[in-house]
């Protein structure tokens, strides 16, 4: 009868996440359309991104540069 239940908590776990990460997938589809939308979105939100990296205090920040700014660079060298 316990492994019963645990099997039924089990399940109920399992589904619970399931409806958690396709709630989560809609809010990322509707962010992408927002940002899709306006690009000062998505520099706002790299920003935002950025002040939230240097108040955890870590050495390695990665900025992202668009592609077509590297090709200006590599044509620009040759």
């Amino acid at each position: 009868m316990a492994a019963e239940a645990e099997a039924a908590r089990e399940a109920r776990a399992k589904v619970i996440a399931a409806e958690g990460e396709q709630k989560a997938s809609r809010a990322l589809r509707e962010a992408s359309e927002v940002i899709g939308d306006s690009p000062a979105a998505l520099q706002l939100r790299y920003l935002q991104t950025l002040n939230t990296i240097s108040a955890e205090k870590n050495s390695t920040i990665v900025f992202p540069l668009p592609i077509d700014m590297l090709t200006y660079f590599m044509k620009a060298k040759e």
